[in-house]
């Protein structure tokens, strides 16, 4: 919702208080509603002299053009007229007729008739406020579009080089016209005769000859525009096409200043009693007022040879001299040609003036705005077009290759998916499952078990062949368990003690074998050893199994998540830009707002001008539209408080300045 909504609606609301204020003379909606089928009473006796449809088709369209439905944009033009179309009101050439009914006529009806063209007036004022805005908007981006041409010489180079076809066009039409003229200038000097005896070709080399004078003509003209570089005649025109919408600009700004500040001013209170002194109808002549303002500010806002004040007075001068307010004002004014004329103004408005002035609106803008994207983009555009041949002779050439690449693309991405995303998921799934086919094992248990059985049955073997390594005496029960819990922890002391006394006399050991047995046991030993080292570290990686599956798990997702955010960047990041975007958009408004206001702040007696309040106007609105979606309901009904006070002209610029202030450090989460 703008502020122009929730101008509307309180010119809306303080109509309606007016109306319901007033005397009650209006028939009951049970009257309008009831039939005929009972005995009349006095009430409706005495309304039975009324036009009760007429009075139905009132109350519809004053419902159609009140604000009460939720809108989120002003009516149109079209809607307002239908209303008044709907309503039957008479126009001028029926006043005089309705003056000879008037004392036959009902005040109520009256009343209505007042209340629906004061509605209709007030639903036009905000559709052309609401137009001006959406001109004057736009106007900014345009002149910063010349700003950027202007502040570099390659971009200014840009620009002459988009331009030349035009220009070349316009030359090439200028040199035609005038060849033409001068043809048939010469045609008419001479006789028939003559004429008639010219050959085609003849003509056509006269008509050739004429070209190259008004040529040379032409040139000679612009020998003065020589001695300046084309650059420079570029940055020249640039400058002006940049005033010209810098004066439209302040033109609207001061319009949209004039009727906000001067138009609908009812001054009604919430109890419906204006606070303006003298007559009770005095918000009737406010409302003529605003349909004479509404049409002055439409025929003159266009012309931009006008200056600010002159615009100014013409507007003021022109509501002053206004013969309607001046009958309206006169103690035998009919209020029937009064209401007459309004709805008259009012056709004129919306049918006439306002679409002129969108139109010559328009039409400036397009004039002297940046160029179209045809102008700005045609020599890439032929430059593609040009090498379109041989574009496509490539991609046909190639188109084998092309599609080879493709499959493998898509093959190499349907691998990487299932080999490096997909598995390493359903590994640690099972994991965490405890599924056996999903465990880390390097060797399998019952391995470890049985070479270590085996070592026992050596050493216990060695041992009983070799009782000289032990107590000397055959081994019994006790001792054979011994042996075996010393070799579980490692310990091979009879088969060392044999191969320490074989060593001695290695020949006769390796002879009787108990050298080389002891040596091979002693391999035995070794392999447990590393059986035991790698259970070990088979017990490690099983108590982090969970551990490497995620690591297993961690390329794949790196390279799917970066790939995701270059795709959200490329296709999906223009969010967060516009975002990003919106929030220096804020800031700059704030700077803005601020220019203005301190700009202001030492001329017009502390307030703003109609132009400073229209450019600050434009400002908020665009502030208002940026923050809506961001804020919540309860900080954005707070922040528009703020709006309201800000955009008061009453309340003098030093205090809006400290508004300003105040937005900036309490919704700076907002506006930074």
């Amino acid at each position: 919702m703008s502020f122009v909504l929730d101008q509307v609606r309180q010119i809306d609301g303080q109509l309606d208080r007016l109306h319901w204020a007033r005397p009650s003379s209006t028939p009951s909606s049970s009257a309008l509603s009831s039939g005929s089928n009972g005995a009349p009473s006095g009430d409706e006796l005495l309304e039975a002299s009324l036009d009760i449809p007429r009075l139905v088709d009132l109350q519809t369209a004053i419902k159609s053009l009140s604000t009460a439905s939720s809108r989120n944009t002003p009516l149109s033009a079209e809607v307002i007229q239908s209303a008044l179309r709907y309503a039957r009101l008479p126009d001028i050439s029926q006043s005089s007729s309705a003056q000879g009914q008037t004392k036959n006529s009902a005040a109520g009806e009256q009343d209505l008739e007042w209340l629906l063209v004061s509605k209709a007036t007030a639903q036009t004022y905000g559709l052309i406020i609401n137009v001006l805005l959406e001109q004057t908007l736009p106007l900014g981006s345009d002149i910063w579009y010349w700003d950027e041409v202007l502040g570099s010489s390659f971009y200014l180079g840009i620009y002459s080089v988009q331009t030349a076809p035009f220009r070349f066009w316009q030359w090439s039409k200028s040199i035609f016209f005038d060849a033409r003229q001068r043809l048939q200038v010469t045609e008419t000097t001479r006789s028939e005769d003559e004429s008639e005896a010219r050959s085609i070709s003849q003509n056509w080399t006269r008509f050739y000859g004429l070209v190259k004078e008004s040529i040379r003509d032409r040139s000679l003209a612009n020998v003065q525009s020589r001695v300046t570089t084309p650059l420079m005649l570029y940055r020249s025109e640039v400058r002006s096409k940049q005033q010209r919408l810098k004066r439209l600009r302040e033109m609207s700004a001061c319009g949209l200043g004039v009727l906000v500040d001067e138009g609908m001013n009812l001054e009604v209170d919430e109890v419906g009693v204006s606070r303006a002194k003298g007559d009770k109808n005095e918000w009737k002549t406010v409302v003529l007022k605003s349909v004479s303002l509404m049409e002055t500010v439409l025929r003159n806002l266009t012309v931009l040879d006008l200056g600010i004040h002159d615009f100014e007075d013409t507007v003021f001068m022109s509501v002053e001299d206004d013969t309607e307010l001046t009958h309206a004002n006169a103690p035998n004014d009919d209020p029937h040609r009064r209401l007459a004329v309004m709805v008259d103004r009012l056709s004129l408005i919306l049918q006439t003036h306002l679409p002129n002035h969108i139109i010559s609106s328009n039409q400036i803008a397009e004039k002297y705005g940046r160029p179209a994207r045809i102008v700005r983009y045609w020599l890439p555009a032929a430059a593609l077009l040009l090498s379109s041949a041989t574009l496509l002779r490539i991609l046909v050439k190639r188109k084998a290759q092309l599609l080879t690449w493709v499959c493998d693309l898509g093959t190499t991405t349907m691998d990487f998916w299932y080999n490096w995303v997909v598995g390493p998921i359903r590994k640690i799934i099972g994991t965490i499952r405890h599924d056996r086919d999903s465990e880390i094992t390097i060797m399998s248990k019952e391995s470890l078990e049985g070479d270590r059985a085996s070592l026992e049955r050596m050493v216990v073997d060695f041992a009983k062949d070799n009782p000289t390594t032990t107590s000397g005496a055959p081994m019994d029960e006790a001792e054979t368990a011994s042996i075996r819990a010393k070799v579980r922890e490692g310990d091979l002391t009879p088969v060392l003690r044999a191969y320490e006394k074989d060593l001695r006399r290695p020949f006769v050991g390796t002879i009787r074998g108990e050298l080389i047995r002891a040596l091979l046991i002693q391999i035995h030993k070794t392999k447990v050893d590393v059986e035991v080292a790698v259970g070990g570290i088979d017990a490690l990686l099983k108590s982090q199994e969970l551990a490497f599956g995620f690591l297993g798990l961690t390329p794949g997702v790196l390279v799917c998540l970066g790939l995701f955010r270059w795709l959200g960047g490329v296709f999906g990041g223009r969010e967060s830009k516009t975002e990003r975007n919106r929030r220096g958009q804020r800031t700059r408004l704030l700077r803005n707002i601020d220019r203005i206001l301190s700009a202001s702040a030492h001329s017009n007696n502390g307030m703003l001008s109609y132009k400073d309040h229209g450019m600050l106007l434009c400002e908020v609105h665009v502030l208002r539209q940026s923050v809506r979606r961001t804020m919540s309901g309860e900080i954005y009904t707070e922040f528009l408080e703020e709006i309201n006070e800000l955009v008061d002209l009453r309340t003098g610029v030093e205090r809006q300045i400290r508004v300003v202030d105040r937005m900036r450090w309490a919704y700076s989460q907002w506006m930074r």
